[in-house]
């Protein structure tokens, strides 16, 4: 203890602050790392609770004497991870939690002093809990309240007011509810409440959206069809539609027809009674029949012995006595049919049919014609319909089809290959059939263009000869002449003797080729065939040598010097 305090006394202050200053950080880091571990030891043991379920659950972990923890606005409870199991056991014997409402257990405990009014509105209490649990197990639902209106019984009919329902539904994460969910949610309360029907079944989502369209009803005088009506309807409709499009799909192509569909349906409904008698047929209905019949004879004679001698005296007459009654009774009857006949409702009264066929497009010498489809196709296409859609004329039923071309029709391009087969406005007629399919080939364009390059090759060649022959005429005269003074004279005289020879040579090559072709081109009759890169640019050149002949005679000419130059 003395050195300790030997060695402090010998510390300066500096010194002493710093050590207890590392001393505290040291301290400080120790215990926020034991509260760090202890609070990463925290688990989440229940999760997305109601505010009366994150109560009770707390009070009972109090009860328990453990650590809890709360997080997300009180709707998760954490505790530590070795005791997650044991509490979540305990909480589920407890009852808990119980999402928020009460169901039927509301009943487990007897309440003598109950009144009826208390009653009903538990029983309320306790059916819209278990709805809210029904709802809530959906897997897209994450939270649900039901409202239920019970009701209202009356002597008097136009005070009878029925069931009603509302129930509200939260939505996880990026779930969505369909139109059969939903449906299926309107089903399940109706089916849980007596006397409530599923179009009185209201379902909101909490944006407030209605997610259910109430079902109206139809008007007592008919002017106004129903909901359910119309869809019947035009379920008919489209049912009609895809049979018509299996089977003009295959005939037609998909983008070639369009075709419409209305059934106008009998949604009256009512009974009907026949009794229909048949004079010629009768039938015995009932035969009564009764006899009655008495006999008695009275005898007559003189009594006593001398009527049982063997010689007896005359007898009198007798008279024979009695009651006879014979009665018949039979009753017929015609015979009588009694038929009961109940109509249905959505029956069909008429059914109208259109359909619209496309026409077909062709390109001929350039122009593009419209051809219509033959009255046959017409036809085939008729009964077709006529068919699928069941059409009975003596009902009215009716069935149209035209034929018009549409608009993708009319602004298709011509193709490549009758483009390039398109005369000029006022051309002669077209030439022989071996040209006709020169022109027609799609290498066409390539085979002018090698021809175009062969002819320009050929007159680079012919020019390359000329220039080698006029330079060796040149020295042939310098070489005559005498002096060296009179050489560059005479060779330049020489050289511009030779060009003039070359461009006349050039003028009559030019135009016995221009007679030439045009002698050809009179005898083929063939039109101007103006297409591709090549011929556009001999045809250029020949006009600007007609245009400035120096110009181009000044380019030959420097074509000359360069291929010289070379050589």
């Amino acid at each position: 203890m003395d050195q300790l305090k030997q060695l402090l006394a010998r510390l300066t202050l500096r010194q002493k602050i710093t050590i207890a200053a590392v001393a505290v950080a040291v301290i400080g880091g120790l215990a926020g790392l034991s509260k760090w571990s202890k609070e990463r030891d925290f688990k989440p043991l229940l999760t997305n609770l109601s505010a009366e379920d994150a109560g009770q659950a707390i009070a009972r972990l109090r009860e328990s004497g453990v650590e809890y923890r709360l997080s997300d606005n009180g709707s998760t409870i954490l505790a530590p991870s070795a005791k997650i199991a044991e509490l979540r056991l305990q909480l589920a014997a407890a009852g808990l939690p119980k999402s928020g409402r009460i169901g039927f257990e509301l009943f487990d405990r007897n309440n003598f002093g109950a009144t009826d009014f208390t009653e009903q509105v538990n029983y309320r209490r306790a059916l819209e809990g278990e709805l809210e649990r029904s709802v809530a197990s959906l897997a897209e639902v994450e939270q649900a309240r039901v409202h239920l209106t019970f009701p209202k019984e009356s002597i008097y009919t136009e005070s009878r007011q029925p069931a009603k329902a509302s129930v509200l539904v939260k939505l996880r994460p990026g779930a969505r509810l369909s139109s059969q969910n939903v449906q299926a949610i309107c089903n399940l309360t109706a089916s849980a409440v007596e006397g409530l029907a599923p179009e009185f079944v209201s379902v909101l989502d909490m944006q407030g959206n209605l997610l259910n369209r109430p079902k109206r009803a139809a008007l007592a005088d008919g002017a106004e069809p129903s909901d359910a009506a119309i869809e019947y309807r035009q379920k008919l409709e489209r049912d009609l539609l895809a049979k018509i499009a299996s089977t003009l799909d295959p005939l037609l192509g998909p983008d070639k027809y369009r075709a419409g569909v209305s059934i106008e349906c009998d949604f009256t409904s009512g009974e009907q009674s026949e009794e229909t008698f048949d004079p010629t047929k009768s039938v015995m209905v009932s035969s009564q029949r009764t006899e009655d019949g008495t006999t008695a004879v009275a005898t007559g004679g003189v009594p006593g012995t001398a009527s049982n001698l063997p010689r007896p005296a005359s007898r009198p007459a007798t008279s024979a006595g009695g009651v006879n009654r014979r009665t018949e009774n039979i009753a017929y009857q015609s015979s009588r049919v009694v038929r009961h006949v109940k109509m249905p409702q959505g029956s069909v009264k008429r059914v109208s049919i259109s359909v619209l066929l496309d026409q077909a497009v062709r390109f001929e010498n350039g122009r593009r014609i419209i051809e219509p489809p033959p009255p046959d196709k017409l036809k085939i296409v008729k009964d077709l319909v006529a068919g699928i859609g069941g059409v009975q004329p003596e009902r009215g039923d009716q069935v149209i089809v035209e034929s018009f071309p549409f608009e993708a029709t009319l602004n298709v391009e011509a193709p490549a290959a009758q483009t390039a087969q398109r005369p000029s406005p006022g051309s002669a007629p077209w030439g022989p059939p071996w040209l006709q399919r020169l022109m027609g080939d799609k290498n066409f364009p390539i085979l002018a263009g090698i021809g175009a390059a062969a002819v320009l090759c050929l007159f680079g060649g012919l020019a390359f000869v000329l220039r080698s022959r006029r330079r060796a005429h040149a020295v042939h005269i310098a070489k005559e002449l005498p002096g060296a003074d009179g050489a560059p004279k005479a060779l330049e005289s020489a050289s511009d003797e030779v060009e003039r020879q070359i461009k006349a040579q050039f003028a009559e090559q030019a135009a016995l080729k221009q007679k030439q072709t045009q002698e050809a081109l009179n005898n083929l009759k063939l039109p101007p065939v103006k297409t591709k890169k090549a011929e556009v640019l001999l045809q250029h050149i020949g006009e600007e040598a007609r245009k400035d002949p120096a110009a181009m005679a000044q380019v030959v000419r420097s074509w000359l010097n360069a291929s010289d130059i070379q050589s």
